[in-house]
């Protein structure tokens, strides 16, 4: 399995199974519209981000975490700053965690999974916390590739619960 590095985001949200970066990555416009909404504050029980007023549709947009072109979000991240100016790679190498940061994460679905992440990716190590994250985000009853927060396969429109 190649591991592309600019998806090892320092908060355990692995990038290659982001809402995000597949909208981006496959030009779904639908799926950006609903992101939008998500991120402007619009979906229930969604915290609302900071500079989420000024977010558009052209915002939605990311090539990994730690590439030269973030998630507008990420490159804002407090986790990602924090991580950046202790010189480590990720949260699993500080003894803080969870800290305020991951404690105050806006995104319910997004802190959930980083306080399973975290832990599991410092007892297995990289390499097999990304190849279970990308085995998690698959529709357990047709095969189909999800994405982080996916509440319902969009090829055959059953309920997932995978985060």
């Amino acid at each position: 399995m190649k591991i592309n590095p600019d998806f090892i985001a320092p908060c355990g949200l692995y990038c290659g199974v982001c809402a995000i970066y597949i909208a981006h990555r496959d030009h779904n416009l639908k799926l950006k519209e609903k992101l939008l909404d998500l991120y402007k504050g619009g979906a229930p029980g969604k915290g609302k981000l900071p500079s989420a007023e000024r977010l558009s549709i052209e915002d939605i947009k990311c090539k990994g975490c730690l590439s030269d072109e973030p998630f507008m979000h990420c490159q804002q991240c407090e986790i990602r700053r924090c991580t950046r100016e202790r010189g480590y790679e990720g949260c699993h190498q500080c003894d803080e965690f969870p800290c305020q940061y991951i404690e105050n994460f806006p995104m319910a679905v997004a802190k959930k999974v980083i306080l399973r992440a975290i832990p599991y990716r410092r007892k297995f190590g990289a390499e097999k916390w990304i190849q279970d994250e990308e085995a998690r985000y698959i529709c357990p009853n047709c095969g189909n590739k999800l994405f982080r927060g996916a509440v319902r396969c969009n090829q055959c429109k059953i309920e997932v619960d995978l985060d």
